[in-house]
């Protein structure tokens, strides 16, 4: 009879026993074995109002240790029944409550049964989470979603509750999605490009040039993370899903609102927000912007960087060259608030025919070179007015670009803005004197420095050139001179006008040496043309300063004589 009260009990198993004894040290528990079992009182610290009569589980460890008594295990009992109730929660997908206990790297550790889990910064909420700290201390419903039994660990997610929950309001919004229709979100994410806005549940872009109808350089300049704020839907890829929101687009345009006292000729007052390679745009008002060419930024022909005048942030004026109010374009110009130079009315003056000037060579061209000799005062002086010795085939064989030159003024233009300049001009045609040292029949030492196939070219004494023709190169012996022989040449023609000595060597054979004389000039014409004719043997190669000047002397003498 005695036996049939006894429930028959395994050892390595969890049963429910009932007190029957407390002490200060140990709880007794009957478990409707032979014997009561003994458990330490410090299992039990989590159940402080323990009685007589309550039911609780225990782990059976031994039957019967070596004093005959039962041993059990309150502490066993609970892990085993957590982790039974982890496992039957992972199969079912049951929600478990948990209690947040502290932070951890990567995330939260959280009590679920008495064990401890993991969950992971990424699966605590569908947007991003920074401040793990404001969790801890929290219950929090979780289902788990990993066990891991060698290594005793289980993973948990509170994210996968919110997704489930969002899943029937996603679609609801994306079936009811139309283009234009205004929305509520919460910025979750920012970049460079734009800001991710979580409409609730699913998330729309917001790019950067949609926040705002002036320019920004960052969405953080008017937005920050977390922010609620409304947008409008631009529009929608259903099957990508995507969704392009607008910020700008709940605002008036500045365009609508711009001030009509703004009309061509007006000035204006702003801040350069972007600097081109061709101009620059100046921001009136937030989304109001116009474009100062860089041909409206000086008066100068020439130009530049716009960077040389300018640069992002600064604050200047300009005047409004052209406005479409309708396309929302406007054109602007900073040159216009100086005084253009050629409408001076000291100009005509200032340039007067025959008065000398300096200048900056700014462009060259097969033609001549372009001078500018203020701001937007520029001159041309023609290939043929650089030099009244040498013929420059190019400008840039006599000058280069940014090389200050002296100049003469031949011709003013104000009406069409034309400046004709001259370089040679600043002294007396030499060609004057030439005409009496050069006359026809004298003759003189020169170089052949070139030869093409009809004609060669010579260097004649002072620097300037000749021409002859190949068969008047015939020498005594009937061969030819060559480039680089010094011979003796008689002029056949001088054509002032043209700038042109045509000379002969065959003939110099039949000259008396009595006559065969490079100094046999007429009287010269001008001492200052003389003088110019020195200033170009200083030039020349050939050109003897010392031998010019006796040539002058000589010159003079001759024309005392021929007065008497």
């Amino acid at each position: 009879m005695y036996e049939t009260t006894l429930s028959p009990v395994s050892e390595k198993e969890v049963v429910k026993g009932v007190v029957v004894g407390i002490t200060d040290r140990e709880v007794i528990l009957n478990i409707g074995f032979k014997s009561d079992g003994i458990v330490s009182s410090n299992e039990f610290r989590d159940l402080p109002g323990l009685k007589i009569g309550d039911e609780v589980e225990v782990y059976v460890e031994n039957q019967e240790d070596a004093q005959g008594q039962l041993v059990l295990s309150r502490k066993k009992a609970k892990v085993i029944t957590a982790w039974d109730n982890i496992q039957k929660s992972f199969d079912e997908d049951v929600v478990i409550d948990a209690n947040v206990k502290r932070r951890t790297k990567g995330g939260l550790i959280v009590d679920i049964f008495g064990i401890e889990a993991f969950l992971p910064g990424s699966q605590i909420d569908v947007k991003p989470i920074r401040d793990f700290d404001v969790f801890v201390g929290k219950r929090m419903e979780v289902k788990v979603v990993k066990i891991n039994y060698a290594n005793d660990n289980v993973v948990v997610s509170h994210k996968i509750l919110i997704e489930k929950d969002l899943e029937a309001q996603r679609q609801q919004i994306l079936n009811n999605l139309e283009k234009g229709q205004v929305l509520e979100g919460v910025i979750k994410n920012m970049t460079n490009f734009g800001v991710f806005i979580d409409l609730g549940g699913v998330d729309g872009l917001l790019h950067i040039t949609d926040i705002s109808w002036g320019r920004i350089n960052h969405p953080s300049d008017l937005l920050s993370l977390d922010q609620k704020l409304n947008v409008v839907v631009l529009d929608f890829d259903e099957e990508k899903k995507r969704i392009s929101l607008g910020l700008k687009q709940l605002q008036s345009h500045p365009w609508d609102s711009l001030a009509d006292e703004i009309q061509v000729g007006s000035k204006v007052t702003g801040r350069i927000v972007n600097v081109a390679d061709y101009g620059a745009f100046l921001e009136i008002k937030p989304g109001v912007e116009g474009l100062i060419h860089v041909s409206e930024m000086s008066w100068s022909q020439h130009l530049r960087n716009p960077q040389e005048f300018m640069n992002v942030n600064d604050e200047i004026s300009a005047v409004v060259l052209t406005l479409d109010r309708q396309e929302r374009k406007m054109s602007l110009g900073i040159k216009q608030l100086t005084e253009d130079p050629w409408t001076q009315g000291s100009l005509k003056e200032k340039y007067a025919i025959g008065t000398r000037h300096k200048g900056v060579v700014r462009n060259l061209t097969n033609f001549g070179l372009f001078i500018e000799l203020e701001e937007g005062i520029d001159g041309l002086v023609h290939v043929s007015d650089l030099s009244w010795t040498k013929k420059i085939k190019h400008p840039s064989d006599f000058v280069k670009v940014n090389d200050e030159l002296e100049v003469v003024v031949l011709e003013l233009d104000a009406d069409n803005r034309r400046l004709a300049l001259g370089h040679k001009q600043l002294e007396e045609n030499p060609w004057d004197t030439f005409e009496s040292i050069f006359e026809v029949g004298s003759v003189h030492k020169s170089t052949i420095v070139a030869k093409g196939d009809k004609f060669a070219t010579l260097e004649l004494p002072y620097g300037i050139e000749g021409v002859a023709s190949i068969k008047n190169l015939a020498k005594e012996d009937g061969t030819f001179a060559e480039v680089g022989e010094s011979l003796d040449f008689t002029v056949l023609e001088f054509l002032k006008d043209e700038k042109k000595i045509v000379l002969t060597h065959s003939k110099v054979k039949g000259v008396p040496a009595e006559e065969r004389r490079e100094d046999k000039p007429k009287a010269a014409k001008s001492a200052p043309a003389s003088e110019s004719v020195n200033k170009e043997a200083e030039k020349s190669t050939f050109g003897d300063l010392s031998v010019l000047s006796a040539l002058k002397e000589q010159m003079e003498e001759s024309e005392k004589k021929g007065k008497k």
